[in-house]
């Protein structure tokens, strides 16, 4: 199964077109891993993986996007920092922690349950996943509320492919998103800092717009463990959290979930999250973020862009909403 473009109204990058043609035809192997049970193996054996991480922007240039917004010409973030930065609470709190902490995660065999108002409920295997439609790679900003970001290659396709599968009934109103929660394999799950397991959610429209990604890689690769191993979500107008990552369960339900860090903290974390420069977090400022790997003494924090520079693309469906209100 190649890699490829979809149908869905935006002109995501080709993969040929940011990665040497060599590192292309390995991406093909991406698919018989995940599909063998191995979305959690080591991934040193990869070839030029870090270099696939520096291609500069420049081989993206003059390349038309039917909606402006929805591809990014930035420089991709290093491989090795955007695996061993990461929240990963399972994990440990520190940001190196799931790097070193993650080697315990069991992800095969692994399943996906569909449960709630649904027509068509049932347990997905990753096998089942990648034969539901052709895998494309898509480069995403990723906007944490600390302050930092990414840009990121995410391997997947649109979640709305999953949904329209399984069929919500009409009274499906939001898209409830839980993470395993394995004491044994995971070892910070029963600390205090969160009500386990882990849970995210979004509104319908959100869950079924074409941004919405469930990925199943990064960088042409399996997703390492530490990034959400064998499958999470991307939900790239959002901060990070809202991301649901290592999903077990996919739950179709009519009342708003109560999600994790909006149960833990609601008074800074809201159930939307939406990336807003003028919505301050009650402890800093949301109105410039610091690119991983733009860590010079004199480099400048970059101006934190509106739904993380995803205005055009999703600007609608928060019209008429209060904004700071419903943060």
């Amino acid at each position: 199964m190649l890699i490829k473009t979809s149908d869905d109204g935006f002109d995501h990058p080709h993969s040929s077109e940011i990665t040497p043609a060599g590192v292309y035809r390995q991406r093909r192997e991406l698919v018989r891993l995940l599909a063998g049970g191995a979305a959690g193996m080591a991934l040193a054996g990869w070839a030029a993986r870090d270099a696939r991480a520096q291609m500069p922007a420049a081989r993206l240039a003059g390349r038309k996007s039917a909606v402006p917004g929805a591809t990014t010409l930035e420089k991709v973030t290093d491989y090795k920092d955007a695996t061993t930065y990461n929240n990963f609470y399972e994990f440990g709190l520190d940001k190196s922690d799931p790097a070193r902490n993650a080697h315990t995660l069991q992800t095969a065999p692994w399943t996906v349950t569909i449960e709630g108002l649904v027509h068509k409920p049932g347990r997905y295997a990753l096998d089942d996943l990648l034969k539901l439609s052709p895998l494309e790679e898509r480069i995403y900003r990723l906007r944490c509320v600390e302050g930092w970001s990414m840009v990121i290659p995410w391997v997947g396709y649109s979640l709305a492919e999953l949904i329209r599968k399984v069929e919500p009934l009409g009274s499906a109103k939001y898209v409830e998103f839980v993470t395993l929660a394995d004491r044994k394999t995971m070892p910070y799950v029963g600390s205090s800092v969160l009500d386990w397991p882990y849970v995210e959610g979004l509104r319908m429209d959100e869950a079924m717009h074409p941004l919405t990604l469930l990925a199943l890689g990064m960088y042409g690769e399996v997703l390492p463990r530490q990034n959400g191993a064998p499958v999470r979500v991307v939900v790239p107008w959002k901060y990070g959290f809202k991301s649901g990552k290592s999903l077990v369960k996919i739950r179709f339900v009519e009342k708003q979930p109560a999600t994790a860090w909006n149960v833990a903290a609601p008074q800074e974390y809201g159930f939307y999250s939406n990336v807003n420069p003028n919505v301050d977090h009650p402890r800093w400022s949301q109105a410039t973020e610091r690119r991983i790997g733009e860590d010079g003494l004199f480099t400048r924090k970059r101006k934190t862009l509106m739904f993380n520079g995803y205005e055009a693309q999703v600007g609608q469906l928060y019209a008429g909403m209060d904004l700071k209100k419903y943060y």
